[in-house]
């Protein structure tokens, strides 16, 4: 792992001054507004926006309803909320590289907005997320940013993910809500003055569109390089999209294979022919002057417009840009200072966007630094850490270091965090590259007779805990009735305030004796079959728990919730098997295999390579996505199948097609998994499930029935098998409403001696869920062919 310095260096490295100039001089020659809406991160078209605002020089922003939190973790094990404060990172890392200001729909970890799985209805969507709270915000959104174009990411067509669908019928719905002032905001109504439609097919590895799309009115050219980096626009788009690594994004893009996005125009409310996205529109600040009402200061725009195009002409003469930077943002300052009342909203917003970008460039042009870090990044209320701050005044005259500051803190050489702050939020609303939030350095610079003040991000943003918060583990336990009852440990570590009082609350006859760092706590003999919850109490009040989120390419984070350990107490038989586990951290079956009192150990990658040490297990199971995340794995196969043939029973879980799973290798016998997922899915989670046979998976150690079906969440698998071999018999039949039955969720072949179970189930989330079924299920797929 590389020092702080080392790591440092390496993005230094990343962002030559010279290049950065360029990139921010760029949206100097624009004053359009274009807004691209998506259901989740990563729907963001990268390699077009980069086209656009590296080329064309628009201005961007990115509203996006969830946060992603119903995805998979490529890269941890982080889920549900706890993955989408990752994937709130992702996206402002992602924005970062594209200068694209960022809003969510979901406000709050606890927001009816919220990925809640996959879903094929865009109505059945707008119900659960609720379709009035959908385009109030959708409102709220439009009328902050005033973009002149939206732009949704994919078609509302069937066969499209309903999230999808959805964020593409408030788009057309937002179009006339954001400009009734009927519409209850308090924000001034705004006319977005073009919608445009994606007009390619959204098909591919997860969706299908059954309906072509629409017939392109334009296209936006993907041909051409950045003339200074000499990228390619899809390139640079793919340098945005390798932040969204949970989703495994990011593909290298060689030279000459970029691509163009063609557009279809849904709505317009300009006149004339539309041969471009800007077509209709001011395009840059010289043309504002011809707005309505804008006369007044035409002759001040007009200057800025000169200033700003001696500045680009002067690149890479850092003095001579900065000169005309400086031109142009006193000529903008005048111009916003006297700006008639009726045109402040046609050009105000624009002339406050050229007044940030220009400060940008005019720090990057005279070679000002300035920068902030933090000895500690997670703080708690009260807290005081060391605080480093560095600063390089370049060709300027003088800089002044300043901080902008949350309420109650202060920064000299320590930063103090004051004593009654809020926990920091992972699911802020709103993010903008330019505008870092605070704790933030407010640096003044002075050149050539100029004062202009901008703000500056701390290296590593500083996360505020919560005052009252324990650490607990474990924070879920499952208890089996058919094994001894033993009494539970729960340890409480890294308590605050220090020194305090906790301690659990229990159900009634439940008792705890303090052990260690914890409690050792003991339920009755005779306790029931259910869910129960022992929350924990700091000083007699309600703690939190805090799961802090931490990856080299994002900035840390972290997420509370209400301290307490869940008990799922179930009865559960077990076969006599002794199991190895071969993961790749995706998921954590393993764990719960021998909290319910399986024989289960992890398999080491020697264990892998060696006929004798696979030979001590009677069951095999393969994590979800280990074919592609556990190195050695695939290599191991045909030792595996040998020594399935000789009598084992191997279990899959499930894989996507691309996690090396080779359909006439992997497997023992032919398998393949189908895709794009929409078709080989049931995102129903109460979808009925049918037993096609009886077969001892279904009935032995434990006989699998309706209840064993029912609390499941989120879904029911995906990825199906969609062909197989004669040896194979598909055991479950289940579908969406209205959708044929789907047979490949749950496979089993005789091999040889022994047996290969694969299941597209999503039973490693049902066991997170503490889903009493996937247990009794799971118990029955280890067990050994008769």
């Amino acid at each position: 792992m590389p020092t702080a310095d080392q790591s440092r260096l390496m993005e230094e490295r990343a962002r030559p001054r010279v290049m950065e100039l360029w990139r921010a001089l760029r949206p100097l020659t624009s004053v359009v507004r274009f807004m691209q809406s998506g259901a989740h991160p990563d729907d963001e078209d990268s390699g077009m926006l980069a086209a656009l605002a590296f080329r064309n020089g628009i201005n961007l922003s990115y509203a996006c309803s969830t946060r992603g939190e119903g995805g998979q973790n490529d890269i941890g094990t982080e889920a549900g909320a706890d993955l989408g404060a990752l994937r709130t990172r992702e996206m402002e890392r992602a924005c970062d590289v594209l200068g694209m200001r960022l809003y969510w729909h979901s406000e709050g970890a606890d927001d009816p907005i919220t990925d809640f799985g996959f879903s094929k209805s865009g109505v059945e969507t707008l119900g659960r997320w609720g379709h009035a709270r959908t385009l109030a915000r959708f409102v709220e959104i439009i009328r902050t940013d005033r973009p002149d174009i939206l732009c949704p990411t994919f078609l509302d067509v069937p066969g499209q993910h309903g999230h999808h669908r959805a964020m593409t019928q408030a788009a057309h719905e937002v179009m006339a809500a954001a400009a009734d002032p009927s519409f209850a905001s308090n924000l001034p109504p705004w006319q977005v003055a073009k919608l445009y439609l994606p007009a390619w097919s959204g098909a591919g590895q997860a969706y299908d569109d059954d309906e072509p799309p629409p017939p392109a009115t334009l296209t936006v050219r993907g041909d051409g390089i950045d003339p200074v980096s000499g990228w390619n626009w899809d390139r640079i788009g793919q340098m945005s999209r390798a932040f969204h690594r949970t989703q495994g994004m990011g593909r290298w893009v060689p030279p000459g294979q970029g691509r163009d996005w063609p557009l279809h125009l849904a709505e317009s409310h300009l006149p004339g022919p539309d041969t471009a996205v800007w077509s209709g529109l001011p395009r840059t600040i010289g043309d504002l002057a011809d707005v309505p009402g804008a006369g007044p200061v035409a002759d001040e725009l007009r200057l800025a417009h000169a200033a700003i195009t001696a500045a680009v002409a002067a690149y890479p003469d850092f003095a001579a840009v900065a000169e005309a930077a400086l031109a142009a943002m006193t000529a903008i300052g005048r111009a916003k200072a006297q700006c008639p009342d009726d045109a402040v909203a046609a050009i105000g917003h624009r002339l406050a966007a050229k007044q940030d970008q220009l400060g940008h460039v005019i720090a990057l042009a005279l070679g000002v630094e300035a920068r902030a870090r933090v000895a500690d990044v997670f703080l708690v209320p009260g807290q005081r850490t060391a605080l480093t701050v560095e600063s390089g005044r370049g060709a300027a005259e003088d800089v002044d270091i300043d901080f902008d500051l949350p309420s109650g803190w202060t920064a000299g050489d320590e930063l103090a965090v004051a004593a009654d702050a809020a926990p920091s939020e992972p699911y802020r609303a709103r993010y903008d590259p330019a505008a870092p939030p605070a704790p933030a350095l407010a640096v003044t610079i002075r050149a050539h007779g100029h004062n202009l003040t901008r703000r500056a991000p701390f290296e590593a943003e500083p996360v505020v805990l919560p005052g009252r918060s324990v650490s607990v583990s474990p924070e879920a336990v499952v208890v089996n009735r058919w094994r001894p009852m033993t009494e539970r440990v729960v340890a409480l570590r890294d308590m605050r305030p220090q020194g305090a009082k906790v301690r659990l609350d229990l159900p009634e006859d439940w008792h705890a004796a303090a052990s260690g760092d914890g409690f050792a706590v003991t339920l009755p003999p005779d306790v029931g079959e259910g869910l129960y919850r022992m929350p924990v109490l700091v000083d007699g009040e309600p703690a939190w728990t805090v799961r802090r989120i931490v990856h080299p390419h994002v900035g840390p984070t972290a997420r509370a919730r209400p301290a307490e350990v869940a008990v799922r107490v179930l009865d559960v038989q077990l076969p006599g098997v002794r199991v190895g586990y071969a993961g790749a951290g995706n998921d954590r079956v393993d764990h719960w295999l021998a909290a319910m009192g399986a024989d289960v150990d992890a398999l080491t990658d020697d264990d892998l390579g060696s006929d004798a040490a696979l030979a001590r297990f009677d069951t095999i199971v393969i994590g979800i996505f280990a074919m592609r995340f556990r190195p050695g794995l695939v290599d191991a196969v045909p030792r595996l199948h040998r020594w399935t043939e000789a009598g084992g029973t191997l279990v899959t879980l499930y894989h996507r097609p691309w996690d090396n799973w080779d359909p006439d290798r992997v497997p023992p016998r032919r398998l393949e998994i189908g895709q794009p997922s929409l078709r080989w899915r049931v995102t129903d989670e109460r979808a009925q499930v049918r037993h096609l046979v009886e077969h001892p998976l279904l009935t032995t150690p434990n006989r699998i029935g309706p209840d064993d079906w029912a609390g499941w969440v989120k879904e029911r698998g995906l990825y199906f098998a969609r062909s197989w071999d004669d040896a194979y018999t598909p055991l479950l039949e289940m579908a969406d409403p209205d959708e044929p039955p789907h047979r490949g969720a749950l496979l089993v072949a005789d091999i040889g001696s022994g047996r290969h179970v694969h299941t597209s189930l999503i039973v490693h989330h049902q066991m997170e869920k503490l889903v009493p079924g996937a247990f009794r299920l799971m118990a029955n797929l280890i067990a050994r062919r008769a």
